[in-house]
C-alpha cells in the first residue's frame, strides 16, 4: 500500500519505508540477491574487489537548509563512488544505513533515495541493501563495493622526482560552503557545486593505466590529501601555486569575503577531485593537470615554503 504524501517515517514505519525504498533502486546483472534478504548476493567475475565505507551526519557533513534531500543523496553517493575511483577501479554496488527523527517526512527519505540513485547511475552502480532506524539526527552510512580489473593505486607509491597532477574540478564546493556559511546563495554555480559535487569518474581508471604511483581522492583539502599521500609513501611534496588557474566565481566570493581564493583551492574539499602521481610529465594522461612534484623528505610545501592558509577539513 502506497504511503500518504505526507507520512513521516513514525507513521511508515521501517518496512513500510523500505517498501517504498526497494521501488527506487533497480539491481544489474551482478546482483544474485538484492534488498529485501538478510544480505545481498553479489556476482564477481575477475579482478580486486574494493570495499570502502563513510558516514555523513546532519549538521556535521550537511544541513537540510543548505541542501534538498536529493543534493544530499547525490552528495552521499558521490563521495563513495569517488573513493573506489581513487584506486583506480569502478564502483558496482553499494548499500545505505538511514538513521533518522521519527517525524522525518517520508518525501524526504524517497527524495533521497532518488538523488542517490541517480548518482550511482551515472557510473553504473546500484543499491543493493542497507537498514534503517531511529535516531536524533538524520545520519548515514554508505558502504561501496567496486572492482579493480588491474592492481589499485595505492597512497603509498609515489617516489622522488615523480610529477603531482590534479584532475577535476578544485576548490568550488569549498567556495558555495563560504557563500552559505554567510547566509547567502550565490554565485549560484558555486553553492550548487557544494550540493551537488561532480567526481571526475572514471579518471581514476585512467591514471592507473597510464602508469600512476599513488592516488587520493581530494574530501578533505589538496593540501591535506597530499600530506595523507607524502606521509603513506615517506616522501616530501611541493605544490606550486601557479599551476592553478582561479575561476571567476572563486575570485569574486574572496574579494567579496576578504579571503585569497587560492585558499578554497588548496584547503577546500568535497569536489572529490583526484590528485596522483606519475612517473614524469610525459606518463600524465589528457585531462590531468601538473601541480607539483615528489621529492626527498617529508611534508608538503606551496612553492616551496609552509602554507599558513586553511589545510582542509578534520573529522575530529
Amino acid at each position: 500500500m502506497a504511503l500518504a504524501a505526507d507520512a513521516t517515517l513514525g507513521e511508515a514505519g521501517e518496512f513500510g519505508l523500505i517498501s517504498e525504498l526497494v521501488e527506487i533502486f533497480e539491481g544489474d546483472e551482478h546482483v544474485l540477491v538484492g534488498p529485501g534478504d538478510d544480505a545481498a548476493v553479489l556476482r564477481i567475475k575477475h579482478g580486486h574487489v574494493v570495499v570502502s565505507t563513510d558516514l555523513m551526519v546532519e549538521g556535521r557533513h550537511f544541513r537540510r537548509d543548505w541542501a534538498g534531500a536529493d543534493d544530499v543523496g547525490h552528495r552521499a553517493a558521490a563521495q563513495n563512488l569517488s573513493d573506489v575511483n581513487a584506486m583506480g577501479g569502478t564502483a558496482r554496488h553499494l548499500t545505505i544505513g538511514l538513521a533518522a527523527p521519527a517525524d522525518l517526512p517520508v518525501a524526504w527519505a524517497l527524495d533521497f533515495a532518488r538523488g542517490f540513485a541517480e548518482e550511482c547511475a551515472s557510473v553504473g552502480a546500484t543499491v543493493v541493501g542497507g537498514d534503517v532506524t531511529r535516531a536524533d539526527q538524520v545520519m548515514i552510512a554508505v558502504t561501496v563495493l567496486g572492482q579493480c580489473t588491474q592492481a589499485p593505486v595505492l597512497r603509498s607509491g609515489a617516489q622522488p622526482g615523480d610529477v603531482l597532477a590534479l584532475t577535476g574540478r578544485q576548490g568550488w564546493a569549498a567556495g558555495g560552503l563560504a557563500v552559505l556559511g554567510r547566509g547567502f546563495r550565490s554565485p549560484r554555480v558555486l553553492v550548487e557545486a557544494y550540493r551537488r559535487p561532480e567526481p571526475p569518474y572514471g579518471a581514476g581508471k585512467v591514471a592507473a593505466e597510464a602508469g600512476a604511483t599513488a592516488l587520493i581522492d581530494i574530501s578533505d583539502g589538496l593540501l591535506a590529501e597530499a600530506g595523507h599521500l607524502a606521509e603513506a609513501s615517506g616522501v616530501a611534496i611541493d605544490v606550486r601555486a601557479g599551476a592553478f588557474e582561479i575561476p571567476e566565481p572563486l575570485q569574486a566570493v574572496g574579494a567579496a569575503l576578504g579571503a585569497d581564493p587560492l585558499q578554497f583551492i588548496l584547503g577546500g574539499g568535497d569536489d572529490h577531485s583526484l590528485l596522483a602521481t606519475f612517473p614524469d610529465a610525459a606518463s600524465v594522461p589528457a585531462g590531468w593537470q601538473v601541480v607539483g612534484e615528489v621529492t626527498e623528505g617529508e611534508g608538503v610545501t606551496v612553492d616551496g615554503a609552509p602554507y599558513d592558509g586553511s589545510t582542509g577539513w578534520t573529522h575530529f
